[in-house]
């Protein structure tokens, strides 16, 4: 066991470098690209304008907490068990914090029958790896999509053509992370359901709990180091992505302008609904309404409507601390810097 913790301080001080190098590459990638204006989903559907940078950095914060995660894992790694003997302590009064020092352990176990059979660092060093690979398959099955609908060009160092149909580019290194996802998960789960049963103290069946955690951190290893080179060399498409927005993206913002003239907003989406529908009726997009048309759902329409209808705006007006606006991302890009800047000294 203190073999085992030893070996898990010195992978987590590589990892935890790892998880900088990836935060570094998205906070770089959302920098070049911060102007870029895309459509945000939810449930896979358009939903609203947003900014490139802004997805890139939703990414960034979620690898952010599992840096956070595996800081404050290292504090529960970092004890020694050392001294505790088969179960039952040991009979010699030796000094266990002197060992502990002498090793680099920040403190010593404090009961021996717990000591023996606690297998929890490694079932949270398996959660935390979990974690980064769900994570980094979510990034993974983003820009799968968007690599699909040409909307970014991934490296050809990252990707492969096809054995039959010369024209095809494959987002293969994208696929392979998101395909690691499961084997993680899966020594997740296998140390738990070895965990569940054991009565205290050793048992033979914690032999099993090396296996999976040698494999799980070289996976989580690698994993990080490809995600950071495809951040790295991914170019955004801008024309593509500004051809994906369309008027009914901004329904929301017709609502709002409404809010804007003291409407409730409970009346204003029912109204916003209703304009979607009258376009939608006369096959036309949400944009080629007129004030006229409006005004036959509320009176507060007049004729400055006609600025709802401007991506830029919609995205501007989200200027709260965390939103899309350009202030609000280059805050969060400061965010994460400082971040960074901390962590690496």
């Amino acid at each position: 066991a203190t073999d085992m913790r030893l070996w898990m301080l010195r992978e987590i001080g590589k990892l935890q470098g790892l998880v900088a190098q990836l935060i570094g590459s998205a906070v770089e990638h959302a920098k070049q690209h911060v102007d870029i204006l895309m459509p945000g989903y939810t449930h896979l559907q358009p939903a609203q304008p947003v900014r490139y940078s802004h997805l890139i950095l939703s990414y960034a914060f979620a690898w952010r907490r599992d840096a956070d995660r595996l800081a404050d894992l290292k504090k529960r790694v970092s004890v020694l068990p050392l001294g505790s003997g088969a179960l039952a302590g040991n009979p010699f009064d030796i000094d266990r914090d002197f060992l502990a020092r002498e090793l680099g352990f920040d403190a010593i176990s404090e009961n021996s029958l717990d000591a023996v059979s606690n297998r929890d660092f490694i079932a949270e060093f398996l959660f935390w790896a979990s974690m980064v690979a769900v994570h980094i398959s979510q990034f993974a099955e983003d820009f799968i999509i968007h690599a699909s609908k040409k909307n970014v060009v991934i490296a050809d160092a990252y990707s492969t053509g096809s054995s039959l149909m010369p024209q095809k580019k494959n987002p293969d290194a994208l696929e392979l992370l998101r395909g690691k996802t499961g084997r993680v998960v899966g020594s997740l789960l296998s140390i738990l359901t070895t965990l569940k049963g054991l009565p205290r103290a050793y048992n033979k069946d914690l032999q099993e709990d090396k296996e999976g955690m040698f494999d799980a951190c070289d996976t989580t290893a690698f994993s990080l180091q490809i995600c950071a080179g495809v951040l790295a060399t991914m170019k955004p498409v801008e024309s593509k992505l500004l051809g994906e927005l369309v008027p009914e993206m901004l329904a929301t913002d017709l609502a709002e302008y409404l809010v804007r003239k003291g409407v409730p907003f409970r009346d204003t989406h029912h109204i916003a609904g209703a304009a979607v529908k009258m376009a939608e009726d006369r096959n036309a997009p949400l944009s080629s309404l007129t004030v006229a048309d409006l005004r036959t759902l509320h009176d507060k329409f007049d004729d400055d409507v006609a600025k709802v209808w401007d991506y830029n705006t919609s995205v501007e007006n989200r200027s709260a601390p965390g939103g899309t606006a350009k202030s609000s991302v280059l805050k969060q890009i400061e965010q994460l810097e400082q971040f960074l800047q901390t962590h690496s000294q």
